[in-house]
């Protein structure tokens, strides 16, 4: 068994996907929470997304300041995010598209209008990975021994049409993205390039480019890479699928290190996340105990956002807070 197994898309959607592949994916998910995913018919798209991250990241900074997000709107560029406190090395462009829009006129997506391509193509990337993480998680279900019509009528109710998920473009520069002139008060570079963190929502589909850095955090081994495998997409585990599964998965923790590559590395998360209005609690078998309290998906998303502009003094939200003694 691979430690990060590789999970062909197509061959579940077929019924053919082997009982030996459903058990790698139920032991990966429970020891670190991480595997790939191929068959999933995507890689032209993909190509186009990296293509325009990498056109937008080279912009002049005052073109992607144009978009520049803050704490009432988190949609846009972003150059000095922090993680445990600390300060990413990283540049960031988040935005969401079909699926769930908020309607309030102060949150929507900053759109720049360098590129005319930029916007529908990243909207049919949302799309198109919406649909895969809505089957990605139905498969998940059913590795853990949920029949197939069941894990499908879970996964609508909990996301369905106005589910809250996000996406963002990463770009790992090898220096300080922010200008020296702006860095006085700011908070400073910690060590990585991405501190360890669990990320909060159900599932998390990853693209990475050929550089690799990303690494994950195993139960059995420490902290393992994840290495780059052309034509696969990452997935990992989040904290509300740790709580539904009542700890049967664990939230992949996982960090990227410093980059090395003097072009500097990208990569694309899609976070798939539930409706706002979901209370998330264990989904728990006859005769088992819940571990944790039932709590609600808006309140705990603002939590973990909140030190994202700031050092607040203290760890952003984690289930933990939750967790029956």
């Amino acid at each position: 068994m691979e430690t990060i197994p590789n999970i062909d898309i197509a061959k579940y959607r077929q019924g053919l996907l082997s009982g030996q592949s459903l058990s790698e994916l139920a032991i990966a998910c429970e020891d670190h929470g991480f595997f790939l995913l191929c068959g999933h018919g995507l890689d032209n798209l993909i190509q186009e997304v990296f293509t325009l991250s990498a056109n937008f990241f080279a912009q002049p900074r005052d073109v992607k300041t144009r978009v520049y997000r803050d704490a009432k709107n988190p949609l846009g560029y972003y150059d000095r995010e922090l993680t445990k406190q600390k300060r990413d090395l990283k540049e960031v462009y988040d935005f969401k598209a079909g699926g769930y829009i908020t309607r309030d006129v102060t949150r929507q997506t900053r759109w720049p209008d360098h590129d005319p391509r930029f916007r529908p193509v990243l909207t049919e990337f949302f799309t198109a990975f919406t649909a895969l993480a809505e089957e990605t998680m139905a498969m998940l279900f059913v590795s853990l021994g949920m029949p197939v019509e069941q894990a499908r009528r879970t996964v609508a109710d909990s996301f369905g049409e106005h589910h809250s998920s996000a996406a963002r473009l990463n770009f790992y520069p090898p220096g300080d993205p922010v200008p020296e002139a702006e860095r006085s008060g700011t908070v400073s570079l910690g060590d990585m390039a991405l501190h360890h963190h669990t990320d909060p929502g159900a599932i998390t589909l990853l693209l990475q480019d050929e550089h690799g850095g990303l690494q994950a955090n195993s139960k059995t081994q420490g902290w393992i890479d994840v290495p780059p495998k052309p034509g696969t997409i990452v997935v990992n585990v989040g904290d509300i699928l740790q709580v539904w599964t009542n700890d049967r998965c664990t939230a992949g923790m996982h960090r990227v290190l410093p980059v090395r590559s003097r072009t500097g590395r990208y990569s694309t998360p899609f976070f798939y996340q539930p409706r706002y209005d979901a209370v998330v609690q264990p989904w728990v078998q006859s005769g088992e105990t819940a571990r944790y309290q039932a709590f609600s998906w808006r309140d705990f998303i603002r939590g973990r956002v909140s030190d994202n502009y700031s050092d607040l003094g203290e760890d952003d939200i984690q289930i933990a807070k939750y967790r029956v003694a």
